[in-house]
């Protein structure tokens, strides 16, 4: 089965997502210039929540990070291990990520961020110890290298993982872990509306500055953010199938994937990126969700809906919002006239301008939890 979730965002202003020079990250669209949030930026917002992991277990997510030999060494003395043979390993342990298992000088780092699940981690923390419970010394520890500690990590295949990287993934190049292919693809969110990039200038005040002072003296600080006020696009496909292959090692994986996908619905409407959140407090729900579900696997974003920014109308009663959500609904239903894909089931929900629904066949949901339990009663 194939999910797709569309959703919008209409956020004030904020810097969710800064490029290389502290910008808004922003993209060309159609001709016309738009905000932009990358994948990358979205998917950690969503795997890192609380919503999620409260929803799941924090068991089911996994850690990405460079900091393998911290956490070896920390597995190292739960087993027991001498706090000599563990400083004496510790290094080689950064040699883990690449193929030529080449120690870093720093060797608290791995050269490589890698995606881990709590078993993969164990099984490094096992491998090592087994390794180093046979030197008869710390000068036999030193003599290791880190590419046979590296080849001694075996199971990579059988191993379970978290549900975080069953669905976005994961990429390595060292035979101690797998590769795992991504069960949910995840668009950059681009604004319906042409983007209008602002600046905010600030000062930073010295409370003991008063009086003639303040007026010598002047601000502590002075600087500059970029911001923008835009309506984002939301959309991702996720395919149950390759997700439950993903999990095939996994205790209770049905059950896990009956759970996640709902939860993780419930986490993209109400988690926001971080970035300058305490500058902005740009924290919104979405405007609109629609959740399709496909067992012909044909993904289809419906991002050409707004190919013609939206631009509010106050003739026809339209704000941004309001023309996103019409525009996204004509599309669905344009694609759905013309092209014969078939929907199993499709759910919408739309708090704001309820009276704007699809005209192909759809269950309207008065509320997420009633969305929720629709999206549900499709894994049942």
């Amino acid at each position: 089965m194939l999910y797709e979730i569309h959703m919008l965002k209409n956020y004030p202003p904020v810097n969710l997502n800064r490029d290389e020079s502290g910008a808004p990250k922003s993209c060309m669209f159609a001709g016309t210039t738009r905000g932009r949030v990358s994948s990358q930026c979205l998917k950690r917002s969503w795997r890192t929540s609380s919503v999620l992991s409260e929803a799941i277990g924090a068991e089911h997510l996994g850690i990405r990070t460079r900091k393998l030999p911290q956490l070896v060494a920390e597995r190292l003395t739960e087993l027991g291990v001498s706090q000599e043979y563990i400083d004496a390993v510790f290094q080689k342990i950064s040699g883990f990520g690449n193929k030529d298992g080449k120690e870093n000088k720093d060797g608290s780092y791995t050269a490589q961020i890698i995606f881990y699940a709590p078993e993969d981690i164990q099984a490094v923390a096992d491998a090592v110890h087994d390794m180093i419970k046979d030197c008869a010394s710390v000068k036999e520890v030193k003599a290791l290298k880190a590419k046979d500690l590296q080849d001694a990590v075996k199971g990579a295949d059988v191993r379970p993982i978290t549900l975080d990287m069953a669905l976005f993934g994961r990429m390595v190049t060292s035979n101690a872990f797998q590769d795992v292919e991504a069960a949910m693809q995840v668009a950059h969110a681009i604004s319906t509306n042409k983007l209008n990039m602002e600046s905010d200038y600030f000062t930073a005040m010295d409370d003991l500055l008063s009086g003639a002072t303040m007026e010598e003296t002047g601000s502590a600080m002075i600087g500059d953010t970029d911001y923008n006020a835009s309506c984002y696009y939301l959309y991702a496909s996720l395919d149950t199938d390759i997700l439950r292959d993903n999990l095939k090692y996994t205790e209770d994986a049905d059950e896990l994937i009956r759970t996640a996908i709902p939860a993780l619905i419930r986490t993209m409407a109400l988690t926001n990126p971080s970035g300058k959140q305490n500058s902005f407090a740009g924290n919104v729900l979405p405007s609109a969700i629609l959740i399709e579900c496909k067992e012909e696997k044909v993904p289809v974003s419906m991002v050409n809906a707004f190919v013609r920014p939206i631009k509010p109308e106050p003739a026809n009663d339209y704000d941004l919002v309001k023309g996103s959500i019409q525009a996204l609904v004509h599309q669905a239903d344009t694609i759905q006239n013309s092209f014969g894909l078939h929907v199993k089931q499709r759910m919408w929900f739309c708090p704001m301008h309820a009276s704007i629904t699809p005209a192909c066949e759809t269950t309207v949901c008065k509320t997420l939890p009633e969305l929720l339990e629709q999206v549900a009663d499709t894994l049942a």
